[in-house]
């Protein structure tokens, strides 16, 4: 009964994120769309929640819902009208992009197949011990051989650099 329920939940939180996906690739308000893709964004974060990784969630809410989300309707609010609708696409653009979604999704099916057959012919490692919380984050922001402090850094200077760029920006006008 409860692997029923949680495969129900499962199946409302996909086509959610599904739903909110489409919806803000679709949408000509550009604000909607960003708070569409906020959706979409804590309905992954569900997904990690229900998979055990709290941790995972917790940065896909803090990081990704939360930072990331807020940078795009910041930048949205100082380069253009956040009320005008976007103009519609020609039906040459359409086509293009119908192609290109087609080729992605021929991509990443063909990727996925490749790597389900994959995993049937790696041999059996019995019982991996997994690393604690602790041993990642020490692992993520090491600055030895496999740290990922310069990457870290990088990225904070890059965000840094955007957030200037934006103040200068709303500045001009």
């Amino acid at each position: 009964m409860e692997s029923l329920l949680s495969i129900m939940i499962y199946v409302v939180v996909a086509l959610s994120i599904m739903i909110f996906s489409v919806l803000a690739v679709t949408t000509r308000k550009i604000l909607r769309s960003a708070t569409f893709l906020l959706f979409a964004l804590f309905g992954t974060a569900a997904v990690y929640f229900m998979l055990g990784y709290q941790f995972l969630g917790g940065v896909q809410i803090a990081v990704y819902a939360g930072g990331i989300v807020v940078l795009f309707v910041f930048s949205i609010l100082l380069t253009s009208h956040p009320g005008d609708n976007s103009s519609k696409l020609e039906s040459k653009k359409k086509a293009l992009g119908l192609i290109g979604a087609i080729a992605m999704f021929v991509v990443c099916a063909w990727s996925l197949i490749s790597r389900c057959s994959l995993i049937k012919t790696l041999p059996d490692l019995g019982e991996a011990e997994l690393p604690t919380m602790s041993q990642i984050g020490n692992d993520l922001l090491s600055s030895g051989s496999n740290g990922y402090l310069l990457p870290f850094e990088a990225i904070s200077v890059l965000l840094l650099a955007c957030i200037i760029g934006g103040i200068v920006v709303a500045r001009k006008k």
